[in-house]
């Protein structure tokens, strides 16, 4: 429930995004200069997107690998399970990914109902896809690691482009690709042991 609360607060929140078009294409404009770098608020927001990601993931990682002690609860761990907090997380991260999509709809068009149609067709297949990939997730636990290893990368992505480093995007993809084949090659192998007798 709280996925699907977040996911429709989602589209409230990208076809606000889209309303103030106007507004969100000043926010290329540099604030300040640092290193040779002219900082905007889009660098800022996604610097600030890249940090978070990067402090999640670590977060779940350490608690799927080491585990929580009995009787103590972090802080990820409260936001876990708390309704608020997950959809408190699902909007923060598609304000940071929604953001730059935007910027980058408004270089390619500028038929406003165009982007709309995209924006709302994106997140019925999110809302589609959201039960069963989470199914998926719970069958294969492995699963949720390589998701982890992902989110790093993606948040190591997004704190590089803040700082003006751009990374091709197809490295990103292949790298994603090429590890999802082998996970999907793990599991498939792990099926054919449990199958021996």
């Amino acid at each position: 429930n709280a996925r699907r609360i977040g996911i429709g607060l989602a589209v409230i929140l990208r076809l606000a995004l889209l309303g103030g078009v106007a507004f969100i294409v000043q926010l290329t404009a540099p604030l300040f200069t640092l290193f040779n770098h002219g900082f905007s608020w889009r660098d800022l927001i996604l610097i600030a997107g890249g940090l978070f990601l990067i402090w999640k993931a670590t977060n779940e990682i350490h608690d799927n690998v080491a585990g929580e002690h009995p009787g103590e609860t972090t802080a990820a761990g409260v936001a876990g399970v708390t309704v608020a907090g997950v959809i408190g997380q699902i909007l923060v991260l598609d304000l940071v990914f929604s953001l730059d999509s935007i910027i980058t709809a408004v270089g390619m068009t500028d038929d406003l109902p165009i982007m709309v149609i995209a924006v709302v067709t994106a997140v019925v297949l999110m809302l589609l896809a959201a039960d069963p990939l989470a199914r998926f997730i719970g069958d294969n636990p492995t699963i949720v690691m390589l998701a982890l290893g992902f989110l790093l990368m993606i948040g190591g992505t997004l704190l590089a482009e803040g700082m003006g480093v751009k990374i091709p995007k197809g490295y990103i993809y292949a790298a994603m690709a090429f590890s999802a084949l082998i996970e999907g090659l793990n599991m498939m192998a792990r099926r054919k042991r449990r199958k021996k007798p």
